[in-house]
């Protein structure tokens, strides 16, 4: 071998290492190429993502033809390499080529390009993907021959590699996961109404509603006078209308349509405001949210009364409610209002009987809703007992006082903010 055959042999040898790498580069890339951010590109008419995604249909014939090219340099390499070791050293050559070239293929050819493909697979896959589809091209007949055994082979142990689909649905979990990672790439707002959709179904209409004994309704029974005295003070759109209790509800009025009849000098009597009710909805406790809202939309109501499996009314649950668990609380809400009342020690004067979601809600603070579902309900079970006033205790880190008890059941109660650790306040200063 004359002095200029080993310079040849030796940039062929080093052509042969980085046809090696690329093809090492190609298999980890295309593989660990993000295929959701793929597919959207490709509705957008990315011609790269759009080949990307051609390759990706028959991932037996993607690898089949990266794992020939990168073995076949190295076969090759390796032949090469012993050829010019023994040119220059002799026997020895062998092993010094041998030991020499499995630490360059493994740095050049392996470790460094597969690295760096796992790190940025997205932006390498656009750069191998049109040679990777050229040798494709070429050297087809070989693929579609190697492949035939293979898959005939995975076929014996029952894989049908055609079946397998090459993208996995999402359960809604893993979809959470994905929209937490979104955190800084989309606003803080959009992400909370998206895990609100997601979320849905673990919440029941029993966690937004309104308990029975908080519904403002019209008791159609009592004195005209006093019927319409309520109805010029409400500042509810919708109103139920029962005789003499909540749980004989006959109709459900619009008062906003009642008030218009009222300007346009409509005469309004019992009889009128009864033909002007709707026909009440009644829903099970225990309905997921995600259930009521496809209901709400389908029949086109607004306002639905929970009953239990006695038929008895145990709240009630509007459109709104259930608006409020995807977008957050809307300011013209009366009754969080009503229940929550800040004090200027910066402490709340919470209503016993809010739902521990609505608190959650306005105040950002996390009590638990796994368990009870009034702040009422969590206060007894913390104490096992019926409740006293003037009772301290600290709840979820927050510092809890029972300020008012009716009934055997918390009316008010004081909550401070969460009190911090002292080891946490060390962290902050």
């Amino acid at each position: 071998m004359s002095h200029f055959d080993l310079v040849v042999s030796s940039c062929v040898l080093v052509l042969l290492i980085f046809l090696s790498g690329f093809f090492s580069i190609a298999e980890t890339a295309l593989m660990a190429v993000n295929r959701y951010r793929l597919r959207h590109k490709a509705r957008q008419k990315k011609r790269t993502a759009i080949l990307i995604l051609k390759l990706l249909k028959r991932p037996d014939r993607l690898l089949g033809m990266i794992l020939i090219g990168n073995n076949l340099a190295n076969i090759v390499a390796s032949a090469l390499a012993t050829l010019i070791a023994l040119k220059l050293w002799g026997d020895k050559g062998v092993v010094i080529s041998t030991a020499c070239l499995t630490l360059l293929v493994l740095i050049f050819a392996e470790i460094a390009p597969k690295t760096f493909a796992a790190l940025y697979p997205d932006k390498v896959s656009r750069f191998v993907a049109f040679p990777v589809y050229i040798a494709l091209t070429i050297f087809f007949p070989l693929v579609w021959f190697i492949n035939t055994i293979t898959n005939g082979l995975l076929r014996a142990f029952h894989i049908n590699v055609r079946g397998h689909a090459p993208l996995e649905q999402l359960s809604r979990e893993e979809l959470r996961s994905v929209v937490f990672d979104t955190a800084g790439k989309m606003s803080r707002h959009y992400q909370t109404m998206l895990l609100g959709i997601l979320d849905l179904n673990k919440v029941t209409v029993d966690d937004v509603m309104i308990p029975r004994h908080y519904i403002t309704g019209i008791d159609v029974e009592q004195p005209w006078d006093d019927v319409k005295q309520q109805l010029s003070r409400s500042p509810h759109a919708w109103m139920p209308i029962y005789r003499e209790h909540i749980n004989d509800v006959v109709g459900i009025l619009h008062v906003r349509e009642l008030t218009g009849k009222l300007l346009l000098g409509g005469a309004i009597t019992r009889e009128n405001l009864m033909k002007l009710a709707k026909e009440p909805y009644f829903v099970p406790v225990g309905t997921p949210l995600n259930i009521q809202l496809l209901n709400f939309q389908q029949l086109r109501k607004r306002l639905a009364l929970v009953v239990d499996e006695y038929g008895e009314v145990m709240g009630l649950v509007t459109l709104e409610d259930i608006l409020e668990e995807i977008v957050g609380e809307f300011t013209t809400n009366v009754i969080s209002t009503a229940k929550i009342n800040l004090q200027p020690d910066g402490s709340y004067l919470v209503d016993g009987s809010i739902m521990l979601r609505e608190l959650n809600r306005v105040t950002k603070w996390k009590f638990p809703t796994n368990g009870p579902r009034s702040l009422n309900g969590l206060i007894v079970e913390y104490l096992e007992a019926l409740p006293k006033a003037g009772v301290c205790m600290l709840i979820n880190d927050h510092p809890l006082e029972i300020v008012q008890v009716k009934e055997n059941s918390v009316k008010q109660a004081r909550i401070f903010p969460k009190w911090e650790k002292k080891g946490e306040e060390d962290e902050k200063s």
